[in-house]
């Protein structure tokens, strides 16, 4: 009797049908860390998203900072936000290219998995603390690798695990689905930066490089689209992702122009008080790793005590950091004597 087929093998048969010829398979994975048996109804890619969507580290990506901090409004962009946002654009990318959506999903979605609280000011903080240096797309692997599931990790797929650490725009993606997402975070990224800022009254759109915005278009919308219609015309059918180097270009300016007016801006805010909290936080648990959480301690008996603590403000949000040096370092009854 013919044994009939199950739902992950139909999908292998369909990807076969309908992707590029540059797309990555779910079928010719390289693998897991640890050997698995397949489930019958997803494939690994498939998995891989779930997992990440599950895990504790997404959840925590609420309330972290993207650049502005949350308390200021409801409708600033959080880490977990950006995320989605990524997400949806590579997906977008990969469904004009015919690329393996689930791949670039699941690349997207843990992409920033390591990133610490208080944004890439947190991020900078740590890199100088640490004598490891610290790279957040290097900590998202960790996270996935060892952190989560109590010192299991995950066990992704080799793609998305390498499309995770590639990330960065000086990163190599071994596949076009990690390229897309590389190309999803910029666009994402300088976007809804942008309307953060003028959200806070830093810009007004007058303020943005016409040179780039009439390439790229003057409202979000306009520029996301245009990014994504530019990387469909230029890499259809291609062994590549890339925009056009005149839209790559008007890109960059427009990243450029936010670096020198609203990051450097940002960061200065958040700078001194953050470096100064993760500073005392890192130097109080290097000298008490005991009080460190106990899958922490755990992780002390195979790494050393930088790493591990590293591992541990990475992973806080931004109030939880705050309640951590509250409870360490500011006196329960202060506001009650300075009455």
């Amino acid at each position: 009797m013919k044994r009939e087929k199950s739902i992950r093998e139909r999908i292998y048969e369909q990807e076969e049908w309908f992707l590029s010829p540059f797309a990555t398979r779910s079928s010719d994975t390289k693998g897991r860390l640890r050997e698995e048996k397949q489930c019958d109804f997803r494939t690994d890619f498939q998995r891989d998203r779930d997992r990440i969507i599950y895990s504790k580290a997404f959840r925590r990506l609420k309330n972290k900072t993207q650049v502005f901090c949350a308390p200021e409004g409801d409708h600033y962009v959080t880490r977990l936000t950006h995320t989605l946002d990524v997400s949806q654009i590579a997906r977008s990318i990969s469904r004009t290219l015919g690329l393996n959506e689930d791949l670039a999903e699941a690349i997207a979605l843990g992409h920033d998995l390591g990133h610490t609280p208080f944004g890439h000011v947190g991020e900078k903080v740590l890199g100088k603390l640490s004598k490891h240096g610290f790279w957040h797309n290097e900590q998202s692997l960790r996270v996935v690798d060892i952190l989560e599931k109590n010192g299991q990790g995950l066990n992704l797929t080799w793609e998305v695990r390498d499309g995770i650490l590639q990330h960065k725009s000086t990163g190599k993606p071994a596949t076009l689905e990690g390229e897309a997402v590389s190309l999803a975070d910029r666009i994402a990224y300088i976007n809804h930066d942008i309307e953060d800022a003028m959200r806070a009254g830093i810009l007004k759109e007058e303020d943005l490089p016409q040179s780039a915005v009439k390439i790229l278009g003057r409202r979000t919308s306009e520029r996301i689209h245009t990014a994504i219609e530019n990387i469909y015309e230029t890499s259809y059918q291609k062994p590549f992702v890339q925009m056009s180097e005149e839209v790559m270009a008007a890109t960059n300016e427009l990243r450029k122009f936010m670096f020198q007016n609203v990051y450097a801006l940002t960061n200065k805010q958040m700078q001194e008080r953050s470096e100064r909290m993760l500073t005392q936080l890192f130097e109080y648990f290097m000298e008490h790793t005991d009080k460190l959480p106990e899958p922490y301690k755990r992780l002390l008996k195979e790494y050393d005590e930088d790493r591990v603590v590293c591992d541990y403000l990475s992973g806080m949000t931004d109030r939880y950091a705050i309640s951590v040096f509250e409870s360490l370092f500011i006196p329960t009854n202060f506001s009650l004597s300075m009455s």
